[in-house]
C-alpha cells in the first residue's frame, strides 16, 4: 500500500468551504453516475428495513432520502454544519442527523446496517483502522456495513481501493464475510458476519 502524503485525515474545513461555494459540489442530486450508484447501493441491501441504521458522511442527504424508508430508525452523520442544514430541510421522519466528525464522534449504541459510500478514502490509515474497529464493535447481530468508492485517483490521502482494503482488513479478527457486488468505476461491497463471531450483547 503506498503511504499517504497526506499527514491528517481531511478536516470539516475542507467540506464546509467546498458546500459555501456550491451546495451540492459533487453533483449528488443530478449527475447519472451518482444516481445509478445509489440505486445498486440500494440493491446491496439483504432485508427490507432495518431497525436502526447508520450513514456516516450524509452530505446534504440526497441518498439519506432513499435510504430512510428502509429503516426504522436512521442516523445520518457528516461533519459540514451547512451540509447538515441542507439535509434536514427535507424532514425525514425516522432521521436523526448529527454533525460529527469521524472516527472522534462516533455514535453511541448498535446498528443493524452502516454505509460508508465515497467517505474512507478522505481518512489517513490511523483515523480508517479506529473507524473500522468502531464500526466493527457497533455492528449488531445480523447487520451489514456497506463499502461504497470510486476508483479513479484522488487526490485524498487513500484511494478507493487503499480505503476499502484497510477497511476490510481491519475487521480481521472477527473473519468477515466480504461480497464485492460491482467493481467498475467504483466499487460496492456488502460485509457481512457469522452471528457466532458476533457480539452477542442483545
Amino acid at each position: 500500500m503506498t503511504v499517504s502524503s497526506h499527514r491528517g485525515s481531511l478536516p470539516p474545513s475542507y467540506f464546509e468551504a467546498k458546500y459555501q461555494i456550491d451546495i451540492d459540489p459533487w453533483q449528488f442530486r443530478s449527475s447519472a453516475y451518482e444516481q445509478e450508484k445509489y440505486q445498486a447501493t440500494l440493491g446491496a441491501l439483504t432485508k427490507p428495513l432495518y431497525h436502526r441504521g447508520l450513514e456516516v458522511g450524509c452530505s446534504i442527504g440526497v441518498f439519506t432520502a432513499l435510504l430512510a424508508p428502509r429503516c426504522r430508525e436512521l442516523v445520518a452523520l457528516d461533519s459540514s454544519r451547512t451540509a447538515l442544514a441542507e439535509a434536514m430541510r427535507q424532514s425525514l421522519p425516522n432521521v436523526r442527523f448529527e454533525r460529527a466528525v469521524q472516527p472522534a464522534d462516533f455514535p453511541n449504541g448498535k446498528f443493524d446496517l452502516i454505509v460508508l459510500s465515497e467517505v474512507l478514502y478522505y481518512f489517513v490509515e490511523a483515523d480508517l483502522i479506529r473507524l473500522a474497529e468502531m464500526c466493527r464493535t457497533s455492528l449488531d447481530v445480523g447487520g451489514e456495513i456497506i463499502l461504497c468508492h470510486w476508483l479513479g485517483e484522488t487526490d485524498y490521502p487513500l484511494t478507493g481501493y487503499q480505503a476499502s482494503d484497510l477497511f476490510v482488513e481491519s475487521l480481521s479478527e472477527r473473519r468477515p464475510t466480504r461480497v464485492i457486488l460491482h467493481e467498475a468505476v467504483y466499487r460496492l461491497e456488502r460485509i457481512s458476519f457469522a452471528c457466532e463471531g458476533a457480539d452477542a450483547e442483545r
